[in-house]
């Protein structure tokens, strides 16, 4: 096989710009560590943003990919297979859900959410009932109709028309959900915890709200929980402890560990809509993103490790509280779990991906979300010591920011 030799530099030949990832190439993980092409090694705090729940290269998903790989990989949905059969099994037993739909990614299970919302409004009312309320700030991925669903304008310049039928409100505001909910209205869908917005979190009154106001109109509530999901915030699943329970719930992300796969989660009965030949996925389901999924939500799916979710999560908080008693950047900390945003005080103000800059330079990798947040979504089982250490590389990074 031919060997390339490859750097930033080659993105910029290769591949469409749409992204502009930073100068480090990584080239290897091991934990809650990277080391890039120079040898340089970092503290991951951004985990593929929210993805590696279990860390780079967890011996357990290893040994399972290398088992099932050795098996059988891609069979279509022509047929099924076994670990697509025992995730779902899994999946049942630990939420809600009755029923699956396996895909690849967020924006898929989401798009399958969107159109199943609108299918069932239409076989048991007809197709007047369509109206799908999301909110401001909202995320729910890249394709067509899920920028569209999304509350945030600029994801759509360019592409319309886009799909009609979706109006969004302000998030948490619970009295403007009940002046726009109406007869017409299929779905709410929304974040538990809104996450490329800047992590904001649902209130539990406006959480109730929706799944009150669903009720009385005869609509189905959706919640996207492609990055509040699978162990992030200390619940398997964000909707558990708030006493509301969704019609439909979208999973991607931690769900595979790492290894793309996605899943729309529902009851029986929402799920009869999506009969023989309405919906489809090539590669959603097969064999070797289901084992390694069922791997991950079993180790996950572990009272001590979600509660260990908590308190790194109280400890994040200290060092960023400490962080900004000797800086002031932040105005606010806010998240669950290990799902985490420092909101940068207005003379700050987009200007986040500098912080990521420079904290790359000390050894750190972290997130945005949108210019003025900067978001940590780490892995699940990182070491104390190793959050303490990324700490200090972001104090470093911060201290020569403000002193620039």
């Amino acid at each position: 096989m031919t060997e390339y030799s490859v750097s930033r530099a080659t993105f910029d030949d290769v591949m469409v710009p749409n992204y502009a990832p930073q100068k480090v190439v990584p080239v290897r993980g091991k934990g809650s560590r990277i080391w890039d092409q120079e040898g340089k090694e970092y503290i991951d705090f951004a985990g593929g943003i929210a993805v590696n729940a279990l860390g780079h290269c967890h011996p357990e998903l290893v040994k399972n990919l290398k088992s099932q790989a050795d098996k059988l990989w891609h069979l279509s949905n022509v047929y099924t297979n076994e670990p697509a059969l025992a995730l779902a099994q899994a999946l049942t037993e630990v939420c809600f859900a009755e029923k699956v739909f396996f895909c690849n990614s967020g924006t898929e299970a989401n798009e399958a959410a969107f159109k199943l919302v609108r299918k069932y409004a239409y076989d048991h009312t007809g197709p007047e009932k369509h109206e799908i309320i999301s909110f401001n700030s909202s995320f729910h991925g890249r394709s067509l109709f899920a920028v569209t669903v999304g509350g945030q304008p600029k994801y759509c310049e360019g592409y319309a028309p886009v799909p009609a039928g979706v109006t969004h409100l302000p998030f948490n505001d619970v009295e403007a959900l009940k002046a726009a909910i109406s007869d017409k209205t299929c779905a709410i869908v929304l974040e538990p915890i809104q996450g490329e917005g800047g992590v904001i979190p649902a209130t539990p009154e406006f959480l109730q709200a929706a799944r009150e106001l669903c009720d009385q109109h005869n609509a189905l509530l959706v919640f996207d929980e492609v990055q509040t999901g699978v162990g992030r915030t200390g619940e398997f699943y964000a909707y558990m402890n708030t006493g509301v329970v969704p019609d439909i719930l979208t999973t991607a992300k931690s769900l595979g560990g790492g290894f793309p796969v996605g899943a729309m989660l529902t009851t029986t009965e929402v799920a009869n809509s999506f009969g023989f030949g309405s919906h489809g996925s090539t590669y959603g389901g097969n064999a070797l993103a289901c084992s390694v999924a069922l791997a991950a939500i079993t180790l996950i799916n572990d009272d001590q490790l979600l509660a260990n979710v908590s308190g790194k999560h109280q400890l994040f908080r200290r060092e960023l509280e400490s962080i900004n008693d000797e800086f002031g950047v932040f105005t606010e900390i806010r998240g669950k779990g290990l799902l985490i945003g420092a909101e940068l005080t207005p003379e700050w103000h987009g200007k986040g991906k500098e912080f990521l800059a420079a904290a790359a330079e000390e050894g750190l990798m972290m997130l945005v979300a949108g210019p003025n947040v900067l978001r940590m979504a780490p892995s699940l089982i990182i070491p104390d010591d190793d959050i303490r250490q990324g700490m200090a590389a972001l104090k470093r990074a911060v201290a020569k920011i403000v002193q620039n």
